[in-house]
């Protein structure tokens, strides 16, 4: 019983101490003034191409994963992987060309 109250203190000081040295280190932030953008649109589609540019390396990384997948089920003779591979094949041509998808529909 003891043992777990030495060590619920000593817990209880080293959180205390963690604390003190991350409220003594608030203080040495350099805390500086943001200015805005001359051009509020220009940030916004800066913003959107950054995104779009994740998603589609997201969607290249996913159809590598799927050519890969498909050829290992060539060598295991596994047809539900084969069309697990096949799904994500599309699913990765969808995702990669996201941003084309989507400016054909809207415009």
């Amino acid at each position: 019983m003891k043992e777990k109250e030495k060590q619920q203190n000593k817990l209880k000081k080293t959180e205390s101490k963690l604390k003190m040295i991350g409220l003594s280190l608030v203080p040495l932030l350099n805390i500086s003034t943001v200015y805005a953008a001359d051009d509020p649109i220009a940030a916004v589609n800066n913003l959107t191409n950054f995104i779009f540019t994740l998603v589609q390396s997201l969607g290249a990384i996913m159809l590598i994963f799927g050519v890969v997948q498909f050829g290992m089920s060539f060598k295991s003779h596994d047809a539900s992987q084969r069309a697990s591979s096949v799904m994500t094949i599309g699913g990765g041509l969808i995702i990669c060309f996201s941003k084309a998808i989507i400016t054909k529909i809207l415009g």
